[in-house]
């Protein structure tokens, strides 16, 4: 199938011999989104008014301060604390509430919009419909490119979190033969690469034993930066330097 340009950075993430393409792929979008939150877009009314209503995770919020903006981090910091302080300084004013005999009394709306606030996050937002979007046309590219099918087969597997979602997509966009070929190789690659790793992490240990002290290394030297990708789906720096 000629390579069109949704289906490139699907391709790419499967070039990249990451342990997880997927990760690979949301890491990409995770890079462009930063990128994006702090360079001029930052200025744009629009923009502002969004960082200020969804702020970030923990995770993003430290690569956005590592953009090492920092006039531009402050700007955005200001204003969302600005419009948290307005919003919970409005909610304290309405009345104590309790809900029933011996329950916690709690301000009104104060404890929903400080955990609806931590759910939030302005590059998660931005990178959600893309990814999905990117699971769909591995999906796709599956069905009807054979020869990105063999590309697929010959990965070296994914994370726990998004094989599970692989597995779950599939069978919502798939049936018949080719869903039962594709779930069957999706567990194949999980479980062959989870066990390469483990056994890489194995070996790890072994060399801390005076007997194994004088054996080669083999592949174990990294292999627990490729454990943290295949439990976790974090790519530790090392992974990220190589794209």
């Amino acid at each position: 199938m000629k390579e069109k340009i949704f289906t490139i950075p699907v391709d790419d993430a499967f070039d990249s011999g990451c342990e997880c393409p997927v990760c690979y792929m949301k890491r990409e979008l995770e890079n462009a989104a930063v990128e994006y939150t702090m360079g001029p877009s930052y200025m744009e009314d629009d923009i502002r008014a969004k960082t200020d209503e969804l702020g970030f995770c923990e995770k993003h919020i430290k690569d956005v301060y590592n953009c090492e903006n920092r006039l531009g981090f402050a700007l955005v910091m200001k204003t969302h604390m600005d419009r948290v302080i307005a919003d919970i300084s409005k909610k304290a004013q309405e009345p104590v509430k309790g809900k029933k005999l011996f329950s916690k009394v709690q301000p009104n709306g104060i404890s929903d919009y400080t955990k609806e606030l931590n759910t939030k996050c302005f590059v998660c937002e931005r990178i959600e419909d893309t990814f999905k979007r990117y699971i769909d046309t591995i999906i796709y590219l599956y069905k009807q490119d054979e020869s990105f099918r063999k590309k697929y087969n010959e990965c070296k597997g994914f994370c726990t979190q998004h094989y599970g979602i692989l597995i779950e997509e599939a069978s919502s966009k798939m049936s018949g033969q080719i869903l039962n070929d594709f779930v069957e190789q999706t567990n194949r690659l999980y479980l062959e690469n989870m066990k390469r790793v483990r056994d890489d992490v194995e070996w790890f240990i072994n060399k801390f034993d005076h007997k194994y002290a004088d054996e080669p290394w083999k592949n174990a030297k990294d292999s627990l930066t490729r454990a943290m990708i295949k439990t976790a789906s974090v790519l530790p720096e090392e992974e990220k330097k190589k794209k």
